[in-house]
């Protein structure tokens, strides 16, 4: 006796389809971005959508977690390769003005430009909680950085992530404005001269 697979196969590359979703969301949001706009940017049916990737919600957490791992990932490897705060923060912002503003992908970055005018709690606060994440990273780099000796001692280090989180943050927004990567990087320099001068200098 032969049995039959339930259900029918999988006619579309499931990479792709979250590729695309991901591009819906980026240059939308997440509030705006309807299911119907969702199947029509990844080539697919409401009913596979739901089978392969559960409701919008589970869509855009998965869209999420690969934007990190992928688009999103320049940061958490300036933070591992760069051995100074003050190289891993400069480092971030400066290739943050290339890929905010990069073609081939909506400008500035998904997570902060996806919660725009969001009002699914659950959703504005999964990426407020990344967006923290990151602030208390870079505060605790920033805190050894003091500890080192790298940094002098009278640096507030919640103040620096906080100052750096709000210039990479403005500088996704005026991306989405249509500003510059040349414009970008004169911004992160910038921010990077308001940074306290290194012990020794």
């Amino acid at each position: 006796m032969v049995t039959r697979p339930r259900g029918r196969p999988r006619s579309f590359d499931r990479p792709t389809a979250l590729e695309r979703a991901t591009m819906a969301f980026w240059e939308h949001g997440y509030e705006t971005t309807s299911v119907s706009d969702l199947t029509r940017a990844m080539g697919i049916s409401a009913p596979s959508l739901y089978a392969a990737f559960g409701d919008k919600r589970t869509l855009f957490e998965e869209v999420v977690e690969a934007y990190a791992l992928s688009y999103g990932a320049y940061g958490g490897r300036a933070f591992a390769e760069e051995p100074t705060a003050r190289g891993a923060v400069g480092r971030m912002l400066g290739e943050a003005a290339e890929l905010f503003t990069e073609p081939g992908h909506p400008r500035g970055c998904l997570m902060i430009s996806a919660a725009t005018n969001c009002s699914t709690p659950e959703v504005e606060e999964a990426l407020r909680d990344r967006r923290n994440a990151n602030l208390a990273f870079f505060e605790e780099r920033i805190r050894r950085g003091v500890e080192s000796g790298e940094l002098p001692a009278g640096t507030d280090p919640r103040a620096l992530a906080r100052f750096s989180g709000a210039v990479l943050q403005g500088m996704s927004q005026q991306a989405r404005d249509g500003a510059t990567a040349e414009e970008l990087t004169a911004v992160a320099e910038a921010a990077m001269r308001a940074w306290p001068a290194e012990a020794g200098e």
